[in-house]
């Protein structure tokens, strides 16, 4: 049985994905410094790496990416060939960094604004409460068992947070539409490539925007960059273990403590929104 060169079905693909990543925190940079020239009033985003906000970013970025990890590695599964795997890292990698980048321009002509902060932060609170319901569906097997040792607490916390998400939906619905995953049949590059760009892109308009109660804790430039690094490492691994990435993004401990992580911050970003409306 032949193996698969590594030249250049692994060397060309893996090397593109790194030049992709450091492309996006040039980018990213750029983009700050212009919107720190911008400033006036505000407060200039500070560029400086530092390693505690980058693995912060890299930890969150994958624990989010259950369904992108899933949807990348149906892709690889329906689209064979080294030529494939560059139009769907690339495809992916620029999705993800051009989301991010616009819920970041977003966020800095916002945050002076005190009342429009503030929506945008209670936004943010629901886009994460919802992401924490989703992620206790891998808690679960087929049967509808709980797969981690304390059941009857995670019944519980499910079903409140299944209620706080009901009740929510309506409004959450129409500022942010519920986005599910999954691909048609494509034909040619081109087609692969928006397809491979189109999902990323609004999971990551949707993860980042609920990221942003964390922009007062951690630095930003170091926090998106995490993003970026997290997705390539996402995309490493796929490529070298699609079904051991997968099963280790889906791991039900895994999943139900980023569950909790994500009420977590939900909760502190509606705390900082009644802080800046000075209630």
């Amino acid at each position: 049985m032949s193996r698969t060169p590594l030249y250049p079905n692994q060397i060309v693909p893996l090397f593109l994905t790194t030049v992709v990543c450091a492309s996006g925190i040039g980018t990213l940079f750029l983009e700050i410094l212009l919107l720190n020239h911008t400033a006036v009033t505000r407060e200039p985003i500070n560029l400086v790496l530092r390693t505690p906000d980058i693995l912060v970013g890299i930890t969150i970025y994958l624990k989010t990416s259950i369904d992108f990890a899933m949807f990348i590695g149906r892709l690889m599964t329906k689209f064979p060939g080294w030529k494939n795997r560059i139009m769907i890292e690339i495809g992916t990698a620029l999705g993800n960094i051009v989301g991010t980048l616009a819920i970041l321009l977003i966020w800095d002509f916002f945050r002076e604004v005190k009342p429009l902060m503030a929506v945008m932060i209670v936004i943010a609170a629901l886009v994460l409460l919802r992401m924490a319901e989703e992620g206790l569906e891998h808690v679960k097997d087929a049967k509808g068992n709980y797969l981690i040792p304390f059941a009857q607490l995670a019944g519980h916390y499910e079903h409140i947070l299944h209620r706080i998400n009901m009740s929510i939906a309506p409004i959450l619905n129409r500022l942010i539409p519920e986005l599910h995953v999954s691909e048609k049949t494509k034909k040619g590059f081109r087609a692969l490539f928006l397809l491979a760009f189109s999902i990323p892109f609004l999971l990551g308009l949707d993860d980042f925007a609920g990221y942003i109660p964390l922009f007062n804790i951690v630095n930003i430039f170091g926090f998106a960059s995490g993003v970026f690094i997290g997705h390539m490492v996402l995309n490493i691994a796929l490529f070298l273990s699609p079904r051991m990435t997968i099963r280790i993004v889906k791991h039900p401990l895994i999943s139900f403590v980023g569950s909790i992580a994500f009420v977590g911050l939900a909760i502190w970003g509606l705390v900082e929104a009644a802080t800046l409306i000075g209630i």
